[in-house]
């Protein structure tokens, strides 16, 4: 018998990548591939010089680590990468964020145990027509 919990958690993996995601468009460089995400969202807090707590909310995206091959295999998000995000359907505007967590926090991490998903920490940059 195999690993029921792994199991479970890919059980629970296909289903949120089913029924919770829609298309974006992960873009490093002039390399760029679409790939389904989750919407998601991480609270940093940092203290300043003066000692006060700052709250920084990042827009995170779910995306399968196996899904995340620009052409050369499988690649770990970096900062600067871009995810570009279309609203309000074809023609609409593209959200554009780019991947980057505050106070030298990584720009990403491993969302499950078994490292299939990897949760994407990014900031707004911009709007596109």
């Amino acid at each position: 018998m195999g690993d029921l919990l792994e199991q479970g958690a890919a059980f629970l993996d296909d289903q949120r990548h089913r029924h919770m995601s829609r298309p974006v468009v992960y873009r490093r460089g002039t390399d760029e591939k679409e790939v389904q995400a989750t919407i998601g969202r991480t609270q940093f807090e940092q203290a300043d010089e003066a000692g006060l707590i700052h709250r920084v909310e990042s827009r995170d995206f779910l995306i399968r680590a196996a899904d995340l091959d620009l052409g050369a295999g499988p690649i770990t998000p970096r900062a600067g990468d871009q995810v570009r995000e279309q609203v309000g359907g074809v023609g609409g505007q593209v959200l554009v964020y780019e991947v980057n967590a505050p106070g030298g926090q990584p720009p990403w991490r491993y969302s499950d145990p078994y490292r299939r998903v990897m949760r994407v920490h990014t900031k707004f940059v911009g709007t596109e027509v």
